[in-house]
């Protein structure tokens, strides 16, 4: 016996629940019998519905009775949804903001996400794109849940975001003679090019990108584009050749039209998008991913959480005119998918972002769509997950009413599931 096997078996023995911490298998088969379940495509509500469930897929939907003999899971006065889908966290963050996160280790981070991921699921989204994190903790994260380490939501993950040096994304709280930068900076076509195929070769599964300056960093606009088209071109031409979808960060108008000629697959947050912008947005088929509710947080939060001074004001700055050009961009057809930048605040809120839409000009099922079909797609995803169809992951959230009635019941699912799992009841 070599050491190293020598080492696992005295762990095991030492404690053997160690051994047993894998992801609980999902019953062989179960069947969910419903009062209700939404048609997410359509709007078209099916009573008396019955989901059967085999080896953690949805095998079939019907009506009637529940069958005999098979594990049944009553909910008589719910509405069934398929799991929701957030399409901009940050699961390895807290809001934490200024010089505060610099006494933030990556390995606790990574413990963060640990903690936040259950918090999400729970929340009823089964999946999520997490749009930067430090030291790669949220491929970690990924793979834990992927694993069955822990419980948590399918994760679409990042790695560290690509940056201009100096800019939103890089680490500019620490003077010169640190020469401190974020994982992601990096310069110039060749520069930007080695840093998505590294990020690609760490397990990154989505690259992000910061196009312009951001609200919550030191010393940026908000307006200011950073990357060149050219440079942005680079990242999407290596990202898309190695089967990599790009988010770009993006609150400046310049910023988001180059980032959408260079081809990203959605702009983040658009708080300045124009006329021009709306128009490139659409001819390219673009998502915008709004992230609005956070403006409603902070405007609360902002003094309770010592937001510093030198964020408050860009915060106060861009949230007065976001939600006017975003909704804007909602009325003129710009595609949307559901995103809420979880982090800026706390994580398990998220289903809040959906009555800010409706608030918005957004139907209630448009808001839906926005985190279920529109989001798969977005992902490219909709063969798994996004609607209650045969052979996808069985992902499935149920409130108790008519969401399209009361968009706020989403902030209260009373029942998750996710690949046939049970995760709250």
């Amino acid at each position: 016996m070599n050491r190293l096997t020598t080492l696992l078996a005295s762990v095991l023995f030492v404690c053997p629940a160690f051994a047993q911490q894998t992801a609980a298998a999902p019953p062989q088969k179960t069947v969910i019998h419903a009062g209700h379940m939404l048609d997410v495509k359509t709007g078209k509500t099916l009573d008396n519905v019955l989901v059967t469930i085999e080896g953690g897929k949805i095998a079939s939907v019907s009506t009637g009775a529940a069958p005999k003999g098979a594990k049944v899971i009553e909910l008589p006065k719910a509405t069934l949804l398929p799991g929701l889908i957030d399409a901009h966290t940050h699961l390895t963050f807290e809001p934490s903001f200024g010089y505060q996160q610099l006494g933030i280790s990556i390995p606790k981070e990574a413990l963060i996400g640990a903690k936040n991921a259950r918090v999400t699921l729970e929340a009823g989204f089964t999946t999520v794109r997490n749009v930067g994190a430090r030291g790669y903790t949220d491929i970690a994260l990924r793979d834990a849940v992927n694993e069955g380490l822990i419980p948590g939501p399918r994760i679409i993950a990042s790695g560290p975001p690509l940056s201009i040096t100096g800019g939103h994304c890089d680490q500019n709280l620490l003077p010169y003679e640190w020469h401190a930068k974020s994982d992601g900076a990096a310069d110039g076509v060749e520069g930007v090019q080695h840093k998505v195929r590294e990020t690609i070769k760490y397990g990154a599964d989505v690259i992000k990108v910061c196009a312009t300056g951001g609200v919550l960093s030191k010393g940026d606009d908000p307006q200011a584009s950073q990357y060149t088209l050219e440079e942005l071109k680079a990242i999407v031409a290596d990202a898309h050749r190695l089967g990599r979808k790009v988010a770009a960060h993006a609150h400046g108008a310049q910023g988001i039209i180059w980032a959408t000629e260079a081809g990203v697959d959605s702009i983040e947050h658009g708080s300045y998008i124009n006329d021009e912008g709306i128009k490139v947005m659409k001819e390219h088929g673009t998502y915008l991913v709004p992230t609005q509710y956070l403006a409603d947080w902070m405007r609360e939060n902002a003094t309770r959480i010592g937001l510093p001074a030198m964020y408050a004001e860009k915060m106060k700055t861009v949230t007065e005119v976001s939600r006017r050009n975003v909704a804007k961009a909602m009325r003129a057809g710009v595609k949307i998918a559901f995103g809420t930048d979880a982090a800026v605040y706390p994580h398990g809120l998220n289903a809040h972002e959906f009555a800010v839409y409706v608030q918005m000009g957004m139907t209630p099922l448009q808001a839906l769509q926005s985190a279920t079909v529109n989001a798969a797609d977005l992902l490219g995803w909709s063969d798994r997950i996004g609607t209650i169809e045969p052979g996808k992951f069985a992902d499935i959230v149920a409130v108790n009413g008519d969401p399209l009635k009361d968009i706020t019941l989403l902030q209260h699912p009373a029942f998750v599931m996710k690949g046939g799992v049970v995760y709250k009841k």
